[in-house]
Order: structure tokens, then sequence, then C-alpha cells
């Protein structure tokens, strides 16, 4: 339902809370790298045909749902400031500001990154292949400096702090390079009121989400984010989010636009086929989603990087 709509409803039931800001996020549309089964981390790949089309598809139902945006946040990777930009065209927004910053970049996968994610598998194991994925506070190895995959001497990244470049990042280590970004920011331009998109990737979205919803550290990892899906939470003054009925679990307060079934069959989907690459790497086949759901790995299960 339109915002506008929603608002007129609450006032014919006899009012209700208002919300006092809104905050959007919306993952990258699908990358060259997504279809190519590689890891991409900060890699700058573009978006693939499909993702174009599912980044104006945003922007559509931003338009749809009546949303008038303030202020835009991206990252510094194409395939994310891309994904802003055809959105709002295609919500004919173009005119507002956005900007840009590497702590919303995706995770970092250290030696990972430009890797087939099947041939990983094979070389290393499943288990293992796991682990670095969907494990909270354990990266990958680090990237070697001679790597070609190695972007953090691009001419973007200029004016990091050596330090500030990671080799390797675990989700956790993501949420502390976002959240000082969200404090210092995003965070004033929502007590002012204001309706703020944030056009980044699934890690990144999920260091804000975990904040905002309260998940656990063994849930958020495997919290699915779909691709150019505009996720729409509304805050009190307080910016405390406001629960919403259409939120699609483990969240509880932020729902998606668009065909709720359809967001939650999608989620399923890439879970099932991420799994499916993972144990049968040798398997060419379109794997059926699983009845099953996938089940995250604890924080608490820390192998060795090496084994």
């Amino acid at each position: 339902m339109p915002a506008e709509d929603r608002k007129k409803l609450q006032e014919a039931l006899g009012g209700g809370p208002q919300p006092h800001a809104r905050l959007i996020f919306s993952r990258h549309g699908e990358s060259e790298w997504n279809v190519a089964g590689k890891f991409t981390g900060w890699v700058d790949v573009d978006l693939s045909a499909k993702g174009v089309t599912e980044a104006k598809g945003a922007g559509k139902l931003l338009k749809e749902e009546g949303l008038t945006l303030d202020i835009c946040y991206t990252s510094y990777l194409k395939r994310a400031i891309k994904t802003c930009d055809l959105a709002l065209e295609s919500a004919d927004q173009l005119h507002v500001p956005v900007k840009k910053t590497w702590r919303l970049n995706e995770r970092m996968y250290g030696g990972l990154q430009g890797l087939d994610k099947k041939e990983t598998v094979v070389k290393h194991g499943a288990d293992q292949v796991q682990i670095w994925r969907r494990s909270f506070d354990l990266p990958p190895p680090d990237i070697e400096s001679s790597s070609e995959y190695n972007t953090g001497s691009e001419e973007k990244y200029k004016d990091l702090k050596p330090e500030e470049i990671p080799k390797t990042e675990s989700l956790k280590d993501v949420i502390a390079r976002v959240m000082p970004y969200w404090k210092e920011s995003i965070e004033p331009e929502l007590k002012a009121g204001k309706t703020v998109f944030v056009a980044a990737h699934g890690n990144s979205i999920r260091a804000i989400v975990k904040d905002i919803e309260g998940i656990a550290d063994d849930v958020i990892p495997g919290l699915e984010i779909p691709t150019a899906t505009p996720l729409v939470y509304e805050l009190d003054k307080d910016l405390k989010p406001m629960p919403n009925s259409d939120a699609v679990a483990p969240l509880k307060f932020g729902r998606y636009l668009g065909d709720a079934e359809a967001i939650k069959a999608a989620a399923v989907d890439k879970a099932a086929r991420s799994d499916f690459v993972l144990f049968f790497p040798n398997d060419l086949r379109r794997p059926e989603p699983p009845d099953w759901p996938v089940i995250p790995v604890p924080a608490s299960e820390k192998p060795s990087k090496s084994s």
C-alpha cells in the first residue's frame, strides 16, 4: 500500500503513531560476477543486464509507493552507485543528493576475491567455505598484496589511511567499519525527519539492519538480502523502528516493497543455489529450492583459517 494511502487509512481508523522518518535500503542489482559465480567483495564489477532492469524496478516501486526521498547514500562501488542512479531516475527523483562512502562497500572477501565459488569449494572443502561465507566473526585468509584483485590501491581509495584498507573482513569487521558512518552521517538526517535511501551491498546492509532489528550474531549472517528490492523502515522520533505486520522473518520492522510471497520465494531459492554450489560443486544442474531452512554457522565455531 502506498505511503499516502496508508496514512489516509490510519487517519480513517482513528489515527495511530505517525513515522518521524523513513529509511529505505536497496541492495545493488545483480552483478556480472553474481552471474559468473565469483566472490566479488571490493572488486568493482558492473551490473548485469538483469541487474540494470532490477535497479530500474526498485525505482518504480519507490514511485508507486509514493516515497519522496531527501538524501541518498551509496558505496564507492559502481554496482551500488548505478543501482542508486537508476532507481532515482526511474522514481523521477534524480535531483536528490547522493553521498558516496567507502564505508558502505561490500565485505572485503580477502583471498577469496576473484575466485570461482565452485573451484574454491573443491580446493578448500564445503565446510570451510561455508564458515568463511556465513560465520559472524571469522574472515577468509588475507588477500595477497600482489593479487590482481587486491583493489585497495585504486584511485578511489587514495584518501584512506593504509590501516583503513582491509586485507580481509568478517561480518563483524564490516559492522565496525559501517556503524561509525551510520552514527555520524546517516542518523542525523533521520533525526531531522528525512526520508533516507541507502543503496549498498548485502553485508553493509546487514550491518545496519542488525542494529535496527536487534538480530543475534548467529542469525544475521544467514539473512538473505534480495537484489534491488527496497526495504522500508518507519522510525519514531527516537529512531526506534515501528513494528510492521508485513515484515518477513527474521525481520520484525522492515517491509519489502513488492510481492511479499515472491520475495520470500526468491530468498529461499538464492540460499538453495548457494548451498547447492557449496555441497555439489561439480554438478551443473539448476538446483530446486529445498524445503529446509538455511542454518547459519554459529559465531562460536572457529576452525583455523588454514584448515
